[in-house]
């Protein structure tokens, strides 16, 4: 598998290495944690190391601490830093009605609810709430994805309407 190939998704990449044993924080990108189950095989985007294998994972402050069979030293996994994950497609979660993934999201316009261009959604922070990054001609301002303020989403436009209160833009 590699990164470029149709079909597969990144769902995280090893943010570095933790204690001596191989384990490794990964960076989880969305809501993927499901992707990281136990004996779950994972492709990569590293020539010389298609696949991993996880052993075990489980929450972290800075992502989630995993151990894959294929890495057993601390040297190792630092020279993995940087690896994405990935998965097939088809192998994600099915979404609920008003769920979006990164990439649905990312490129999309942003217009206020008055019709002004605002900006372009140029990235996702997710955590306990979840922000949009829109970079406006200002520079990037993080917007709490919440409905109050994230009004519409139109994938198949390519938009997102936003109702900031005074001071957030």
């Amino acid at each position: 598998m590699s990164a470029n190939q149709e079909g597969f998704v990144k769902v995280g990449y090893l943010r570095r290495a933790h204690g001596i044993k191989g384990a490794v924080i990964v960076a989880v990108l969305g809501d993927e944690t499901g992707q990281f189950r136990r004996e779950r095989v994972l492709g990569t985007d590293r020539d010389g190391l298609p696949r991993l294998t996880v052993l075990a994972a489980s929450p972290h402050r800075d992502g989630l601490l995993v151990t894959f069979a294929e890495i057993s030293e601390r040297d190792r996994a630092e020279e993995l830093r940087g690896t994405s994950l990935l998965v097939a497609a088809a192998d994600r979660r099915v979404l609920e009605e008003d769920e979006y993934r990164p990439e649905q999201l990312i490129g999309l316009d942003v217009i206020g609810s008055d019709g002004a261009h605002i900006g372009e959604v140029t990235g996702l922070v997710t955590g306990p709430q979840d922000r949009l990054v829109v970079t406006t001609g200002d520079g990037e301002r993080e917007v709490p994805f919440v409905a109050a303020i994230v009004t519409e989403v139109d994938l198949r436009s390519g938009f997102v309407v936003l109702d900031p209160p005074d001071g957030l833009l």
